[in-house]
C-alpha cells in the first residue's frame, strides 16, 4: 500500500512497488532535514569509520567509497524488517518510472521465504502468468546463476529488462522431481487496475488487480458500465481481490468508502504522532444496497487486506476464499540527495475493530480452497508464502482501542450459508473457478434468506 505525501514542489509522486514484495503499504514523502542523531550513535559511527578506513588502506584490492557506503547501508537495512530497503539511484528511478503505469519485465511478485526467492503471484496476462509460473514456486536460478546469495532487489533487477529480451528462470516446485527451466521473453507489463464482467445478466463482477492512482475512477466507470449492461437490474456485486498485492492507501480507502456508510475504514499507528491517522467512511449512495461478496487468497496483501478487513468488520459483505497474506505495515519512501531512495517501515495499520493484520491476515467468512487445472495438480500442495514466512517479519503489534462497527445489511441467514459452504469438502473434477462460482451462488440465495428473515 502506498501512502502519499506532497513533495516540496507540490507534486505528488505515486510509487508502485509492484515488482518488489507485494505492493506493499508505502508512503511517499520528501525529506530535506536530516534527523538528529542520539549522542550514543556517534561512538558507533566511529567504529564504522575505523572499519571503512581499514578497508580503504589495507584491503587487497582498490575499493570505491560509494560502493562501500551503499553496501553498508544495505546491510544496515537488512537487519530490519523485510520491507525496509535501500534503493540506489537506478533502482529508485525505475520505481518512479512505474508511476506511469507500465514497466518491462516478467510480471512476477516475489518475496524471500526461508532464504529462498519465492513467487507470491504471477500478474495476469504477463509472460510469467502465460508460462504457468505459480504462487509458491521457488526461483533457484536466474540465467543459470543461483539466487541464494542475491537480495530481493538484485533478483528483481536481474529479471527485469527491455521488451523482447529473454531470461531463463529455474523453478523448483513441490511435486517436481527436479528443477524446471522456464525461458521467458520480457514484455511491457500492463498495469491495468480494474476489470469487470456481468455474470448471469444480473450480478456484477469487478476485479481489482492492484490499487493505483486511477483505481477509484476506473471502478466507478466499471460499475456504471455494469449498471447499463444489466439495464439497472444488478442484484449483487463480487469484488475480486485475489492476488492483489496492494497499492495506494487512498485508493483502498476510496473503494471501501463506496460500500460503507459510516465509521472507521482503517487506523494507522506509528511511533510519532504525525504517523497516527484514521480514515472514515461517508454516506455514498447506491453501493450500500448491493449484496457483496469479496474474493481473497494468499496473494491478497496490504491495501487489499484493508478493504477486506473493513468490509468484514462492518458486516457489510461476505469474505470468501483463503487466508490473506498478512501484511499490516506501512512503509515511507524517502528520496535521498544523490538520487537514491530509502524505503522504511514507519507504522502499522489496523482494521475498524482494532485487529492487526500483520503476520495474521484476514480469515475469510467462507473458506473455499481453489481447484487447480489438471496440468497444475503437481503443484497443488505448494504453500503460498505469507507475511509470517518472510525473514525478519514484524510481530503483530499491540492492539488499538476497538470500535464496534454496526451491521450494514448482511442477512443473519447468510451466516448459515457461510457455515455450510465452509464444510464443503468435495472437489469438482473440472478445472473451474470454484471460488467465483460459490460467490455467485451466495448472491443467488441472498434474497431468499433475506425474505425468510423478514418473514415474507
Amino acid at each position: 500500500m502506498l501512502h502519499q505525501k506532497k513533495f516540496l514542489n507540490s507534486k505528488i509522486i505515486l510509487v508502485s512497488i509492484f515488482v518488489f514484495l507485494l505492493m506493499a503499504t508505502i508512503s511517499l514523502s520528501q525529506s530535506t532535514n536530516v534527523p538528529t542523531l542520539s549522542p550514543s550513535i556517534y561512538d558507533e559511527l566511529k567504529l564504522f569509520s575505523d572499519v571503512l578506513s581499514h578497508i580503504q588502506k589495507d584491503y587487497v584490492g582498490e575499493t570505491k567509497p560509494k560502493d562501500l557506503v551503499y553496501g553498508a547501508i544495505k546491510g544496515m537495512l537488512e537487519t530490519l524488517d523485510p520491507h525496509s530497503s535501500f534503493m540506489p539511484p537506478e533502482t529508485f528511478k525505475e520505481m518512479q518510472a512505474e508511476m506511469e503505469g507500465r514497466f518491462e519485465g516478467l510480471g512476477l511478485e516475489i518475496a524471500m521465504k526461508d532464504g529462498i526467492l519465492t513467487v507470491v503471484a504471477s500478474i495476469e496476462d504477463t509472460p510469467a502468468f502465460k508460462a504457468g509460473i505459480l504462487a509458491g514456486d521457488q526461483i533457484i536460478k536466474i540465467d543459470g546463476e543461483p539466487t541464494k546469495n542475491l537480495t530481493l532487489i538484485d533478483s528483481v533487477k536481474r529479471m527485469r529488462g527491455p521488451k523482447g529480451s529473454q531470461v531463463t528462470i529455474t523453478i523448483m516446485r513441490e511435486g517436481l522431481t527436479k528443477p524446471r527451466d522456464f525461458t521467458l521473453t520480457r514484455d511491457v507489463i500492463p498495469v491495468r487496475s480494474v476489470r469487470y464482467e456481468l455474470l448471469d445478466k444480473q450480478y456484477g463482477y469487478i476485479r481489482i488487480s492492484q490499487f493505483q492512482e486511477k483505481t477509484d475512477s476506473e471502478f466507478e466507470k466499471a460499475l456504471k458500465a455494469l449498471e447499463e449492461e444489466s439495464k439497472g437490474s444488478l442484484k449483487g456485486l463480487i469484488l475480486d481481490l485475489r492476488n492483489n498485492p496492494g497499492g495506494l492507501l487512498d485508493q483502498a480507502v476510496k473503494i471501501t468508502d463506496h460500500f460503507i456508510d459510516s465509521g472507521t475504514i482503517v487506523s494507522i499507528e506509528g511511533r510519532k504522532e504525525d504517523q497516527k491517522q484514521k480514515f472514515f467512511a461517508h454516506a455514498q449512495g447506491i453501493l450500500s444496497r448491493y449484496p457483496l461478496v469479496v474474493l481473497v487468497n494468499g496473494g491478497s496483501a496490504s491495501a487489499s487486506e484493508i478493504v477486506a478487513g473493513a468490509i468484514q468488520d462492518h458486516h457489510r459483505g461476505i469474505i470468501l476464499g483463503t487466508q490473506t497474506f498478512g501484511k499490516g505495515s506501512v512503509q515511507t519512501i524517502f528520496p535521498l540527495k544523490d538520487g537514491a531512495g530509502l524505503r522504511l517501515t514507519t507504522a502499522r495499520y489496523y482494521t475498524p475493530s482494532g485487529r492487526s493484520i500483520q503476520a495474521k491476515g484476514i480469515v475469510p467468512d467462507v473458506v473455499i480452497t481453489p481447484v487447480r487445472p489438471e496440468n497444475e495438480k503437481e503443484a497443488s500442495a505448494a504453500k503460498m508464502p505469507s507475511e509470517k514466512d518472510l525473514e525478519r517479519a514484524l510481530d503483530t503489534g499491540k492492539p488499538v482501542p476497538k470500535e464496534t462497527p454496526s451491521p450494514q445489511g448482511t442477512p443473519d441467514e447468510a451466516e448459515k450459508v457461510k457455515k455450510e459452504e465452509a464444510k464443503e469438502k468435495k472437489t469438482p473434477e473440472k478445472a473451474v473457478d470454484n471460488q467465483l462460482e460459490r460467490a455467485v451462488e451466495l448472491l443467488r440465495t441472498w434474497d431468499v434468506f433475506k425474505n425468510v428473515a423478514q418473514g415474507t
